[in-house]
């Protein structure tokens, strides 16, 4: 199993969705959307960077988030995409200050 394939199986489970209804909604035809989210779930074929766009759309991730071998980043990611804009920047300060403090 990849990073990817990890990454969407847990994502797609943690908010409720069907494989089939995670494809319909990512834009994938209905006939095949099962099959094929179940195809990338399993490393078996990788998606295109538009249909994983798509996917990270409607799980509401960002698309560095299914790529990232190590959980914790891949969890600040999945925190951050959450923030907007003043939130943002003060993460992002405090972040700095706690890793380049001497």
């Amino acid at each position: 199993m990849t990073t990817f394939s990890r990454r969407l199986r847990e994502a797609r489970k943690s908010r409720g969705f069907s494989q089939e209804r995670l494809g319909i909604e990512a834009g994938i035809e209905p006939a095949t959307a099962s099959a094929r989210m179940s195809q990338y779930e399993k490393g078996v074929h990788h998606p295109g960077e538009s249909i994983v766009k798509q996917i990270a759309a409607v799980l509401n991730l960002p698309v560095s988030y299914f790529y990232c071998e190590d959980d914790d980043t891949a969890h600040l990611l999945q925190c951050f995409h959450l923030l907007k804009g003043k939130d943002r920047k003060d993460v992002i300060d405090l972040v700095e200050r706690l890793a380049f403090q001497n």
